[in-house]
């Protein structure tokens, strides 16, 4: 008995008395009987090596084993186990414990009471059927169900997986993951264990040298009492030892691993124990002279068995605090020689409470087991001991000797990390640096980092700024300094705003980890400690933002270099990177030193196994070596500075970090790609960028470099280009040109080749002009600012300066305006002569009617179509027969060279469908980008998005572009155009906009394109990808609603967007569309603009009960929007509209028109909530006015025609009906809801009317792009607003006029005469078109001036002949002073006009009454603007209040218009201007201007924004300059009393000069106030 529990001790878990029972309750056992008065040993004697599967078996068929392993699962205390244990609880007896039982006879606690019958309870619920055990750990189960879900669910859900079960995939990769062994007998103090990891498999003897491994885990030994535990301890490595030394070989045991498969945990994992006390496993070797008997042999033992090395377990899950201990023995040759050695094995007695040792015995090592050797087979061994001596010393001998030379080629394994493969490093791969702090002397070895294309570098030197990398870096190029904080995206904020607001791709982003020293925003570098509980959420967050929705995937290198010691920030650092980039692909470490490395890896173990790390490290190459390394394969690394072109014909240097701060310009240098290194790049490359062009892509400076230089085929150059050439010539040759700013417009159709045309002029005139690209992310104040500096970049003379030429590649016209006027703004603010020309705009615009386009500016603009010349035709057959490339691999060459014939396409895109697979995915994929491209400009889909809708989505190695191409079908890779973006190297995909209109036109007889959007909306792959989401969602959502505009280079103007249009075609189209649409609502989160569209599509289409639905659900979502408020007032316009057509009859009875009049009136109010709602400041003209009157105006004539009032008598009731309190007894129950609303007709009419006047009297007429897309008036009311406002107003004034004739006939009631009266007066009046400022300014747009005369004397006529004695309202004077003004304009002899002091003494009642209105304060700052205040005359017959009037006029006039909207620059209209002449006629209004200016309507703009208008003779004559001064930055005009002065706005504030100075200009009258034009300084 005593043998066998000898035998036993190796493999049994020894509790405490009265303590834990150990193994017991998890393995099958049989209990050694124990003393009654302690408890005693609780021995396994059945131990089978893994615990009792309780979830394997039901319930009712568990044991007491299973019973205690399912109670340690759920977490009760295991002394409560060990009793249930005990009483032989059994599955059975489990399922019906009472309450009182566990209470009383357990003696438990109410909380594990409660947690015992609560899972319990669970029992008895189903639960799903596991995987056999065997089959893998609980562990791996589960990753293999969750991946097998995976791969059968449908590709909706494999967005979601990847993302969800990333970190835990993660994890359980690492689990499974083999670790390697620590260095035998050597002591590094970075070496960890990570837990989870598996060692390999305990080993027998190899060749002596290499060391056999035993395992201990100590899983519930560890908790023993000191003393037991060392002797539990010495009794496993004595041994083991003993085995070791008899053998003569080395050997490693290790305490906290797994020695066998039990319950989830693999033999050989790493689990690690809790140390208290480490002493306690030093001093269990205090045991050797105990156990080796011979004083010889525990003095050769202590030689051999070394001090334990305790090794720390990393969990990245928890703080860690767990130990593997290990103990080496090495057994010297010298000191094992000819010995047998026989240790007695000491364990612990609870019987005598001492320690005893068992028999002596000789032991060995057999396989990877330690047991003793058998008595008969002693003499065989001692005899085999002379042989085994022998090899030792052999093996010792031969492992003394010095080893082969096998160092690592580290500068090739260098290449291959950074250039993911290639050759050498090019602009196609980003990198994040991610850094420590740099010694002094690697300061002086970046010059690799100089020449990198760096998007951001995560540093945890605080002072790297003043002592550091990022301060030596930023002596070469600018760097924007951030925190991790700054990464958290603002929920309200689009990842491209978000990439904006950082710069992300413009500059480098230098993201201080740690804080910064000497930075006054507080950010203070912090502890260890403190960094994880303060900062690591941050790290983690921007990690995931880089890598999950700015960056690619495949398109960048993290780069790790450790400078200094390494820290767990850093190591944080890796293990997120590592997660987010699915692995260890695409990343590299560069260490110098040795022992920071070996930290490092010791750390970053946890998340990568060390022979993975080996992969990609370079460790112990000097940063000087690794420095010449990287340079020698980086493809641009000869120069840092640039050269540009200089007035006096020499060149200046441009510095990289001057550079930098012109980010809004893709400067073109006259030595643009000569810093190329041409040795590193093969032909290879040179192929891939001419192809890249050939196939669809943006000709790039490298193309046209390598053309230059002979290394490809030249670029072809379109007959565009010697056209575009000779207008550039002809503007850089003109000395008369008084224009600073010219512009040279490409008008070209897509694919036609314009936008090469525009860069190839920029390459060809980089060496004579300062070349730059505009960038149209950047605010255009940023790119205007960009602009001046680039052309007085080392120049001394701003007025001599070579010229900038710019290129604004398809930008709309609003952008184009607004830049020019800013361009402007900013030559006045520099002082530069008006005369010098210093830009010339190249505008690359795209249209589908290029010749029309042209013949607006003429001499300024080329067209470039599909249509080639006959030399052209020449140029493109003999480029297609020497290009080496298939032709179907460049697809959009050829089809430019067979200038896009509809017949050519047609036969293509039939042989393209003719065998393809129209259920796979690839095909689906064409579909949708079909159908973007057809009716999206320049849209594309990502390939990311591309590799997430065929299900690549979890394909993230360096080589995914290739998987992606690889999975396309033939026909695919045939269609597809690959793109890549410049700058942020988004790879995506498109196809020709014309074949893409021919795919669905001719897959029409399988799928309609409205199926196709409906399931593109429905791909939740596609919709909820996370990379690229913001500009893939903008292309959706521009599919469903942005319109057509022929302004903006489209083929029509369309009402709704062309797909909505086109599925409207379609066999049930409306319904599909509407479909589509209530779709494309529920995807955006009920997107009211989305509501809106469906609301106007089904007024369109009459349906306006579902209209009236879906306008009040876009209510619902923007209950303050101007457009959607308006849009509810449109459809009950259009209801009305369908009402009224529909009860055209002659009699018609009050009640039947009931109904009608209410849906009018319910528009009406919601027209007035959209006039009432706050603006943004895109809006100016408020589109609601328009529709309060046209619906007003309908049901004028709708009640007009009901048979109570359509008779003479009725027409008066009428009229006493709408402007007195009287009701008809024949309408007064029908239609009781809504006399108070008509009663208020007349007035409201008129207020809006006069709403509109006054807006468009503040602002020119176009809209901006934003609000196109939402505009619901009609094309008049857009296109001509002064037009259809004067003939409404004729149109309602005509109602009341016919009214007001029958009211004062004989027959009628005199008693409201009075009433009437003015009435008539004010409706003939604005019949005529005089009713408002608007309608009479636009009397002067007659090209006749007599007519107009005549019509203003008419006007005139109908006014009181003493307006001074008669009672007018300041409406009524405001018309009829602006009539006066008006008819001096045109008709300066008439007997109607009044002398302007007439006109002034009129005006004063507005001064005197408080009025309000902004065309009173106009009209004063006008008549009271003193003709000459240098006149002394003029001075005696002014007074001071004339003065005071004027000047509080002119403030009025401010600070109105700063309470209206505010619109965009260049919007405010200036109507009348300052003349030479006296009296009213020194009101010179603008029409008179414009007929001096000759050209088209775009040229004459031109001329108004570039100041030739200012030196037209005609002009020059006509207007008179004014003289003032400027002070501080002010502009004042003297006034007429003595010391006062006026001050005018500059309309252009930058024209002011910088100093105090005498100045002349012209003076305009806007509604903005009093503007001054052409500001000059005054030669003394």
């Amino acid at each position: 008995m005593q043998q066998t529990i000898t035998l036993l001790l190796g493999q049994i878990a020894l509790t405490q008395p009265g303590g834990v029972l150990g193994h017991c309750p998890v393995e099958k056992q049989m209990i050694v009987p124990q003393s009654a008065n302690q408890m005693g040993w609780c021995i396994a004697a059945e131990c089978c090596g893994s615990h009792a599967e309780w979830n394997e078996f039901p319930c009712g068929k568990w044991t007491e084993s299973h019973v205690s392993s399912w109670l340690k699962s759920i977490g009760v205390k295991e002394k409560y186990i060990l009793k249930l244990y005990e009483e032989e609880v059994t599955g059975p007896a489990l399922m019906r414990l009472q309450r009182e039982y566990l209470r009383d006879t357990i003696e438990m606690k109410g909380g594990q009471i409660e947690l015992l019958l609560s899972n319990r309870n669970d029992l008895s619920k189903p639960r799903p059927q596991k995987l056999k055990a065997g089959s893998s750990t609980q562990r791996d189960t589960r990753n293999v169900e969750s991946i097998a879900a995976s791969t059968q669910e449908s590709k909706d859900n494999v967005e979601s997986t990847s993302e969800t079960s990333e970190n835990e995939q993660t994890s359980i990769g690492a689990s499974s993951s083999l670790s390697n062994f620590r260095v035998f007998d050597e002591h590094d103090k970075d070496f960890r264990y990570v837990k989870h990891r598996v060692l390999p498999p305990e080993t027998g003897i190899e060749n002596m040298i290499v060391p056999c491994h035993e395992y201990k885990s100590l899983e519930i030994a560890h908790k023993l009492e000191p003393l037991k535990l060392r002797v539990k301890v010495a009794s496993e490595v004595i041994r083991f030892a003993c085995g070791c030394m008899n053998m003569r070989t080395n050997g490693t045991i290790h305490f906290g691993v797994m020695d066998k498969i039990k319950g989830s945990y693999k033999h050989g994992e790493i689990i690690g124990i809790p140390v208290e006390n480490q002493s306690d496993f030093v001093d269990a070797l205090d045991y050797i002279e105990n156990c080796f008997k011979d004083l010889n042999h525990h003095s050769d033992a202590r030689k051999c068995i070394r001090n334990p090395k305790f090794i720390e377990v990393i969990d990245k899950g928890s703080s860690g605090g767990n130990w593997i201990i290990e103990f080496d023995v090495v057994p010297k040759a010298r000191v094992v020689k000819d010995q047998l050695y026989s240790v007695t094995i000491p364990k612990f007695s609870e019987k005598t409470n001492k320690v005893i040792y068992e028999e002596k015995a000789p032991y060995h090592r057999v396989g990877a087991n330690t047991p003793r050797i058998p008595g008969e087979d002693l003499v065989h061994f001692i005899q085999g001991l002379k042989e085994k001596d022998l090899q030792r010393e052999e093996a010792e001998s031969s492992t003394s000797q010095t080893a082969a030379d096998t160092r690592e080629d580290l500068g090739r394994k260098l290449s291959i990390l950074l250039t993911c493969g290639k050759k050498y490093m090019d602009d196609t791969l980003s990198f994040i640096i991610v850094t420590n702090k740099f010694q002094e002397e690697h300061l002086k070895t970046i010059n690799f980092l100089v020449h990198m294309k760096i998007f951001c570098v995560f540093d945890f030197d605080p002072d790297s700024k003043t002592s550091g990398l990022c301060g030596q870096y930023r002596e070469h190029h600018a760097a924007n300094l951030h925190f991790l904080h700054d990464f958290a995206i603002d929920p309200g904020l689009s990842t491209t705003d978000f990439k904006k607001s950082l710069q992300l791709f413009d500059r480098t982003s230098w993201i201080f980890c740690n804080g910064r020293n000497h930075y006054l925003g507080g950010e203070d570098p912090c502890d260890e400690k403190t960094w994880i509980r303060t900062k690591k959420k941050q790290l983690k967050r921007t990690v995931s933002v880089i890598c999950n929705e700015i960056l690619p995937k495949g398109s960048f290198v993290v780069l790790f270099l450790l400078m200094s010691q390494v820290e767990q920030p850093l190591v944080d650092t890796f293990h997120e990177f590592y997660a987010e980039m699915n692995g260890h692909e695409d990343l590299a470490i560069i260490s110098e030193s040795k022992e920071n490395y070996n930290k490092w890896s010791s750390l970053a173990q946890a998340s990568c196994d060390l022979e993975s790390l080996e992969q990609i490290s370079i460790v112990g190459m000097p940063m000087s070596h690794v420095d010449a390394t990287i340079q020698s394969i980086q493809l641009s690394n000869k120069q840092l500075t640039r050269r540009l072109p200089v007035f006096n014909k020499g060149l200046c240097f441009l510095k990289p970090i001057d550079e930098d701060t012109m980010l809004s310009l893709d400067i073109v240098s006259t030595d643009q790609c000569e810093e190329t290194n041409l040795d590193v790049m093969d032909n290879d490359q040179v192929s891939n960028i001419e192809k890249y062009f050939y196939q669809g892509g943006k000709i790039s400076w490298m193309h046209l470099w390598l053309a230059e230089k002979v290394k490809c085929d030249e670029v072809i150059q379109r007959d565009a280009y010697k056209e575009t050439t000779k207008i550039l010539e002809a503007i850089l040759q003109d000395d008369t040109t008084k224009r600073s700013i010219q512009s040279v417009n490409i008008c070209h159709q897509p694919g036609s080749g314009g936008s090469t045309v525009a860069h190839q002029i920029l390459w060809n005139c980089r060496t004579k002009l300062r070349c730059a690209v505009v960038k149209q992310s950047y605010l255009i104040q940023t790119v205007c600012q960009h602009s001046v500096r680039l052309r007085e970049y080392e120049e001394k003379d701003k007025n001599r300066c070579l010229p900038v030429l710019l290129l604004l590649d398809d930008c709309n016209a609003e952008y184009i305006d607004e830049f020019r006027h800013e361009l402007h703004n900013g030559i006045t603010t520099m002082k530069i002569n008006s005369s010098v020309l210093c830009f010339i705009l190249l505008v690359c615009k795209r249209c589908h009617n290029p010749e029309k386009m042209s013949r607006t500016m003429p001499s300024q603009t080329v067209a470039v179509t599909h249509k080639l010349s006959s030399q052209e035709k020449i140029l493109f057959k003999k480029k297609r027969q020497e290009l080496i490339f298939e032709p179907e691999s460049i697809l959009a060459f050829v089809l430019m060279s067979e200038e896009y014939q509809k017949s050519y396409i047609e036969d293509f895109v039939k042989n393209l469908l003719e065998d393809i697979d129209h259920s796979s995915l690839t095909t689906r994929l064409i579909r949708f980008v079909a159908l973007l491209n057809c009716y999206v400009a320049n849209s594309s889909i990502s390939v990311s998005h591309c590799e997430a809708s065929l299900g690549l989505g979890i394909q993230m190695d360096r080589f995914r572009y290739h998987t992606f191409v690889n999975s396309l079908s033939e026909q695919a890779k045939l269609v597809f155009i690959h793109l890549r973006e410049s700058t942020t190297q988004i790879s995506s995909i498109r196809i020709h906009p014309l074949v893409a209109k021919e795919i669905l036109k001719q897959l029409s007889a399988i799928q309609s394109q409205s199926s196709i959007a409906k399931n593109l909306l429905s791909d939740k792959v596609l919709m909820d990808h996370r990379f690229g989401r913001d500009e893939f969602l903008k292309f959706i959502r521009d599919l469903l609603i942005r319109r057509n505009k022929i302004s903006r280079g489209d083929p029509d103007d369309s009402s709704f967007s062309p797909l909505i249009e086109h599925v409207c075609t379609e066999k049930d189209g409306l319904q599909k569309a509407i479909k589509l649409l209530e779709v494309a609502y529920t995807y955006f989160g009920k997107n009211a603009f989305v509501a809106q569209q469906l609301a106007r599509l089904l007024y369109t289409n009459k349906l306006f009960i579902e209209a009236q639905h879906w306008a009040e659900e876009a209510k619902a979502q923007l209950p303050h929007d101007t457009f959607i408020l308006d849009t509810e007032g449109q459809v009950y316009k259009k209801w009305f509209y369908e009402q009224h057509d529909a009860l055209e009859k002659a009699e018609l009875r009050p009640e039947e028109v009931s109904e009608a009049i209410g849906t009018a009136l319910k528009g009406i109010a919601a027209f007035r909530a959209s006039e009432k709602a706050p603006k943004s400041e895109t809006v100016s003209l408020n589109n609601s006015y328009f529709g309060e009157v046209d619906v007003g105006c309908r049901l004028l004539q709708l009640i007009s025609s009901v048979n109570v009032f359509s008779t003479k008598e009725g027409k008066s009731e009428l009229m006493r009906y709408l402007l007195s309190d009287n009701i008809p007894d024949a309408v007064k129950k029908p239609w009781m809801k809504f006399h108070g609303q008509l009663k208020g007709m007349q007035k409201s009419i008129y207020i809006a009317l006069e709403c509109i006047s006054e807006d468009l009297s503040y602002y020119r007429t176009d809209i901006s792009e934003e609000e196109e897309e939402l505009d619901t008036r009609e094309p008049e009311q857009v296109s001509n607003p002064r037009k259809w406002l004067t003939r409404k107003s004729a149109v309602y004034a005509g109602f009341f006029c016919n009214v007001v004739s029958h009211l004062d006939s004989p027959v009628s009631d005199c008693s409201d005469t009075g009433m009437v009266s003015p009435l008539k007066r004010k409706m003939n009046i604005y019949q005529l078109g005089g009713g408002n400022v608007t309608t009479i300014l636009s009397l002067l747009s007659d090209q006749k001036n007599e007519r107009c005369g005549k019509k203003l004397e008419e006007i005139i006529a109908m006014y009181p002949e003493n307006p001074q004695r008669n009672d007018l309202d300041q409406t009524e004077l405001i018309n009829f002073i602006f009539s006066q003004i008006a008819l001096a304009c045109v008709l300066p002899g008439s007997s109607k006009l009044v002398a302007l002091t007439k006109l002034q003494d009129l005006s004063m009642r507005f001064y005197r009454e408080g009025s309000r209105s902004a065309s009173a304060f106009f009209l004063l700052s006008i008549l009271f603007w003193p003709e000459d205040p240098n006149d002394n005359r003029w001075k005696e017959a002014s007074s001071a209040k004339n003065e005071k009037v004027l000047i509080s006029a002119i403030d009025d006039l401010q600070r109105l218009c700063m309470l209206k909207t505010k619109p965009r620059k260049g919007r405010i209209v200036t109507h009348f201007f300052f003349g030479k002449a006296r009296g009213l006629y020194k009101i010179v209004h603008r029409s008179a201007i414009e007929k001096h200016i000759k050209g088209t309507l775009t040229e004459r703009r031109l001329k108004w924004r570039g100041g030739e208008v200012w030196t037209t003779p005609e002009v020059v004559q006509m207007l008179k300059r004014v003289e003032g001064w400027t002070e501080n930055g002010q502009l004042f005009v003297r006034g007429t009393t003595k010391g006062s002065k006026i001050r005018v706005i500059p309309l252009y504030s930058a024209s002011l000069p910088n100093a105090n100075e005498n100045v002349t200009f012209y003076l305009g009258f806007s509604f903005d106030g009093v503007v001054a034009f052409d500001i000059q300084v005054l030669e003394e």
